[in-house]
């Protein structure tokens, strides 16, 4: 087997995880941030490949593609009868389109998420980017970190994790409750290291880590030339130097600069499985191919004190 598909503990929830985790945000059709859109069919063949390909982790949220990503995944379970019994499905409780992120709302997120998979429960139910409210609101008595917990204790979700952006927000919220997972995105790669004091702490409590993003939208998967963002957005003249150098550093050695990004993740002991977002089934072969191939430590020693100084992260 893959040494990407061998199974890592997803910290003390007694879950095993391949190393790389299939996201979802693409699987839908999202061209106002990918820049493409996604046919349904598309997406329901990536899903297909993504069970086929031994990655038994898939991490999807409701506001993706207006639920568009979820159905997609539910039509392809439905094929097999549901999820296979080791395979974690992921989704995230999200505000809706007024902005609302009550309590309430948690609820009925989670009950459109369920419907729209086709399930009655998930192995793991992330709040998403409660970076849209006030950490007060979030925490107070029935706001959505009381009635998130309360969906685990209902057998809604089995266990519970923190899905978000912002590093100070985010270790705030596990210094106060006992999230079990964090999920940080676009902060820990080859370009941008803002969340390397996150996840130590997340590490030191006993809470799995996620990273997401590290291609940081398209930047470090394609290269500077392909793609002048990061992070969604126009990058600035300081990441795009960094990038081209990397990517140069790069070619030197003849390795792909979207398998050294991967690969920054994915060595790192301290994150349980790194998320790369689909859009076309053979692009699961490809990544889990990526993710294999040899970058020489001489090519670490050039890429690494490449990141952008930090004036220029995300935090």
């Amino acid at each position: 087997m893959s040494s990407m598909l061998s199974r890592r503990p997803l910290g003390g929830t007694g879950l095993a995880v391949a190393p790389l985790c299939a996201g979802g945000a693409p699987l839908g059709s999202m061209p106002q941030q990918f820049g493409y859109r996604t046919p349904a069919e598309r997406g329901i063949a990536t899903v297909r490949a993504v069970l086929d390909s031994g990655i038994n982790f898939l991490d999807t949220a409701n506001i993706y593609a207006d639920g568009g990503s979820e159905r997609r995944i539910g039509a392809a379970l439905a094929e097999i009868g549901g999820p296979p019994d080791d395979f974690v499905l992921a989704t995230k409780v999200d505000r809706d389109a007024e902005g609302n992120f009550s309590g309430d709302r948690v609820r009925r997120s989670a009950e459109e998420s369920l419907e729209r998979l086709g399930v009655d429960r998930v192995p793991l139910l992330h709040l998403h980017d409660p970076e849209h409210i006030s950490f007060e609101e979030a925490m107070a008595p029935g706001g959505a970190v009381e009635a998130l917990f309360e969906l685990r204790a209902e057998g809604i979700a089995d266990h519970i994790g923190l899905a978000g952006g912002p590093v100070g927000l985010m270790s705030r919220f596990l210094r106060e409750a006992p999230f079990e997972v964090l999920l940080t995105h676009n902060r820990w790669s080859l370009l941008d290291r803002s969340a390397d004091d996150l996840v130590d702490e997340a590490v030191e409590r006993g809470v799995a880590v996620l990273n997401g993003a590290v291609f940081g939208g398209g930047m470090l998967a394609r290269g500077p030339g392909e793609s002048g963002k990061y992070a969604y957005r126009e990058a600035d003249e300081e990441i795009l130097d960094r990038a081209r150098r990397m990517h140069e550093a790069c070619e030197r050695h003849e390795v792909p600069l979207a398998a050294a990004a991967l690969q920054f993740s994915v060595r790192d002991s301290r994150i349980a499985s790194t998320i790369v977002g689909t859009s076309r089934p053979e692009r699961v072969a490809e990544t889990i191919r990526l993710a294999e191939h040899p970058v020489p430590e001489e090519l670490w020693a050039e890429l690494l004190p490449l990141a952008a100084p930090p004036e220029c992260w995300q935090w």
